[in-house]
């Protein structure tokens, strides 16, 4: 878990390594008895207790120098500024979750309450998305005055406009308050995701974008944990956007302790010209992609209720118990992705988990259940060899446009693909069709992923971006 160096016959220090203090004492007993105290401090804020128990049998049972790390860990070994960075980009990226879920969660109860029908949800979904432009100055005032100060202005703001939608008087000023909501939750998550992709070692960026979205998913799990709230009354969905002010604290936690990253702080170009081609390669496979994502994640309640006939805490039920197992493939993909190759992941997992998906919008009962577990395990494999391209394609002085570019696209195309899907419902055209065809993008942007993306996988970001300064 970390390098050593002797400071006497029998004791050992760091050398280099995660932990802020390190001391490992040998003592040999007559009898030829070797008896080993390590005593160590590991700070990971706020997940801290999710590494305690892994950490004491990693170094109960010590590995020789050389060999791979644990399954759970990066596959390089990471520093103590790093851990702590990391960690508190993935609680950043937990409340950010909680922001871009919140209103998808609870929009087919507020609809219901405000009497508003499928395509009438369909529209506020998609006008909530098209209020990623919101998002656009922050990933522009990234590039300008770094990651640090924005995620901490971010981090303010995200919760305190989620949390107006408790008072919206009727669905459609909802929609505007979660217009600016939740592309304020966005910007936070791509920022975040700059930063790490930034301050990670070049064999570990896809896994700190896994560690992200895996985080992410907490944040989303508690949003859907949240719907129970809504069985509470008529107006109960209102008590999940008051529960957004829970996420206060991290902005307290950011701003004490989270550094900016070191590619920022190093002298690089300023807003340098865009690599038009990579640009449109990942903009279109952002695009092509959320036109099935998007709709999938935003009507999977709407089905779950108007089909199978699920309450506001089955929904929940069913989102956690197929959803929370499936978040295990990030940790899996990640590690892969670094390991393997981004491309041969993406070609693997992306058709097989979009079958699944299709699968559960078609079959009732266990099999959808199952289905829905394998689709979202499968996508979250495939998840960050996507994800973390939008970071190693662009060097530091324009990481944050680009993502914002990237972004938005992505946004827009899935507030498309929800009108289509809304119109094609009132029609009468089932879930599971309007998914299938749909699914259509998803194909395509696999396809341009993996005959066109470069392999990215063990090169560092200057190798990438030859204009931008090699970090120390």
């Amino acid at each position: 878990m970390c390098d050593e160096r002797a400071i006497g016959d029998t004791v050992f220090e760091q050398e280099s390594g995660p932990f802020t203090s390190y001391r490992r004492d040998v003592a040999v007993a007559a009898d030829g008895t070797v008896r080993e105290t390590t005593q160590y401090r590991l700070s990971v804020p706020w997940f801290g207790w999710v590494f305690a128990l892994p950490m004491r049998h990693a170094l109960r049972n010590r590995r020789s120098a050389g060999t791979p790390q644990p399954w759970w860990s990066p596959p390089d070994r990471l520093n103590e500024r790093q851990v702590r960075t990391l960690a508190l980009l993935a609680i950043a990226s937990s409340a950010a979750a909680f922001a871009n879920t919140l209103f998808t969660q609870t929009a087919n109860f507020a609809a219901d309450s405000f009497g508003v029908d499928d395509q009438g949800q369909g529209y506020g979904g998609a006008a909530v998305r098209i209020g990623v432009l919101v998002a656009m100055p922050f990933a522009l005032l990234a590039d300008r005055v770094g990651r640090r100060r924005t995620i901490i202005l971010l981090a303010w703001l995200t919760p305190v406009f989620c949390a107006l939608g408790a008072a919206a008087p009727s669905f459609p000023l909802l929609v505007v308050s979660q217009t600016i909501a939740r592309p304020l939750g966005i910007a936070m998550a791509m920022v975040a995701g700059v930063a790490a992709a930034e301050d990670m070692p070049r064999n570990s960026r896809a896994f700190a974008v896994s560690l992200l979205a895996m985080s992410a998913g907490l944040g989303a799990g508690i949003a859907v944990g949240s719907l129970r709230l809504a069985d509470l009354g008529e107006d109960g969905w209102r008590y999940s956007y008051l529960l957004s002010l829970m996420w206060l604290p991290v902005a307290v936690s950011l701003a004490r302790k989270l550094d900016e990253t070191r590619r920022f702080e190093t002298s690089h170009p300023v807003a340098p010209a865009l690599d038009r081609r990579r640009l449109a390669l990942i903009g279109w496979v952002a695009l092509a992609s959320n036109l099935f994502v998007a709709p999938a994640s935003f009507f999977q309640n709407r089905y779950l209720g108007d089909v199978r006939g699920y309450s506001g805490g089955g929904i929940a039920l069913f989102t956690l118990a197929t959803g929370t197992p499936a978040s295990i493939g990030l940790i899996v993909g990640g590690r892969m992705a670094d390991v393997i190759g981004r491309r041969k992941l993406i070609l693997l997992c992306s058709p097989a988990s979009t079958a699944a998906i299709i699968g559960a919008f078609l079959i009732g009962g266990p099999a959808m259940w199952l289905l829905a577990l394998v689709g979202g395990f499968l996508a979250g494999m495939a998840y960050p060899a996507f994800a973390v391209y939008r970071s190693e394609m662009f060097p530091t002085g324009n990481r944050g446009k680009a993502n914002g570019i990237v972004t938005a696209t992505a946004l827009l195309s899935g507030g498309l693909g929800i009108l289509v899907v809304g119109y094609a419902r009132d029609q009468g055209v089932s879930f599971g069709l309007s998914m299938g065809l749909m699914a259509i993008g998803q194909l395509v942007a696999v396809y341009i992923a993996y005959r066109h993306y470069p392999e990215t996988a063990h090169l560092e970001l200057e190798q990438l971006n030859p204009g931008d300064p090699v970090v120390s």
